[in-house]
């Protein structure tokens, strides 16, 4: 099933979004050669997609996993967790429709 994993950031998280960004990263991109991630990204503080130092207020992954019981055990392992750059996490079941 799909699950979308909606994570929210501490203020002034950017610093450490940067230390735990490459170790973040990697786990997306198993995710992605595994052929289960649908889409993933940084919200911005800003109307901008780069926002330089106003940095980001959280971040949407979009992915397949076999229950929800595993998806939340991926989304709390995530670097960003152990990092301290997320103050809350939803995952949630997905129905894609479109497109």
């Amino acid at each position: 099933m799909i699950y979308a994993v909606i994570s929210e950031d501490v203020e002034n998280s950017l610093p450490l979004r940067q230390s735990a960004r490459p170790a973040h990263l990697a786990r997306l991109n198993k995710l992605k050669a595994e052929g289960r991630l649908l889409l993933a990204g940084p919200c911005p503080a800003i109307d901008s997609n780069e926002p330089g130092e106003a940095g980001f207020t959280g971040s949407l992954v979009v992915a397949e996993f076999s229950n929800f019981d595993q998806a939340q055990a991926w989304a709390d392992a995530d670097p960003f967790v152990e990092a301290g750059v997320y103050r809350n996490i939803t995952v949630k079941p997905f129905k894609k429709i479109l497109p």
